[in-house]
């Protein structure tokens, strides 16, 4: 019993530790964002002798943090959607329906997570450019759909895979259609893997930075992780480092957030999604 105990103890002391080590950086950062150019460099690791909420001000309206932020909100949640709708429907068709060359499909989709994104960045520029979506938004989606269909495929797929049968049979002899019972049946009781799904995914594309480099060059498109780049470089030059941290924390709020709020989800989805393969 008392070995357990000491286990158990040691178990805390380690896992406190990684979360001290784990919240600190954010603590300090948000500190620092609140601090005076003088006071980041005479007093990094004090506390803020009065809080520059004019900082956030200066990030938000003349670093143009604001705008970036609109974009990636806009880019970020179009994406989402139909990442989730088209990955959900693909996965549905590959658990629950049995064709030729299902598995090579899968398989497919699944080599598509093993292939480096650096290697398409030349002909998808290319391509971008031929069809005259570079530098453009709609640009920018198609390929983040792309990107990430993938993974949304193979996940949603084992959770389509365990929901019995019985249940959409019922539902297509009580006269709904394939596509009625994927929306009224299949796709309610496969939300723990959308919810895991989709906020992996919404990780991803909010801090996204290669792909949205090359294919935004327009100021007024840049997304977050673009703008936190122009802005560390713009603020060097300007000396206002308070306004570079706020950003960097505006950037970081979000995430921090979707975390925070679904953190319950994202643990139930992992779980079932480990228990159910």
């Amino acid at each position: 019993m008392k070995l357990g105990k000491l286990f158990g103890w040691a178990i805390t002391a380690v896992l406190s530790l990684y979360a001290v080590i784990v919240i600190y950086p954010m603590v300090w950062l948000l500190l620092t964002s609140l601090k005076t150019n003088r006071e980041i460099f005479a007093a990094p690791w004090s506390v803020p002798a009065s809080l520059q909420w004019r900082n956030y001000a200066v990030a938000w309206r003349e670093a143009g943090i604001g705008r970036y932020f609109f974009n990636s909100v806009l880019v970020s949640f179009t994406s989402l959607f139909f990442i989730l709708l088209i990955g959900s429907l693909a996965a549905y068709v590959l658990a629950r329906f049995a064709f030729r060359g299902r598995s090579l499909i899968y398989s497919l989709f699944l080599g598509g997570m093993m292939f480096p994104i650096f290697l398409g960045i030349v002909p998808l520029f290319l391509l971008l450019g031929r069809l005259g979506l570079l530098n453009t938004r709609l640009g920018l989606v198609l390929v983040y759909i792309a990107y990430s269909l993938s993974f949304t495929i193979f996940v949603l797929t084992g959770f389509f895979k365990t929901i019995p049968t019985e249940l959409q049979e019922a539902g297509l002899i009580d006269g709904c259609s394939h596509f009625g019972a994927f929306f009224r049946i299949m796709l309610p009781l496969a939300k723990p893997g959308l919810m895991t799904a989709g906020i992996f995914n919404f990780f991803g594309l909010w801090n996204e930075y290669p792909l949205a480099l090359v294919i935004i060059s327009d100021n007024q498109l840049r997304t977050l992780p673009l703008g936190i780049a122009n802005l560390l470089m713009v603020q060097q030059y300007k000396t206002d480092w308070g306004a570079l941290f706020a950003g960097l924390m505006l950037v970081m709020i979000p995430t921090i957030l979707v975390y925070a709020l679904f953190q319950r989800q994202i643990t139930e989805g992992i779980s079932v999604g480990a228990l159910k393969g």
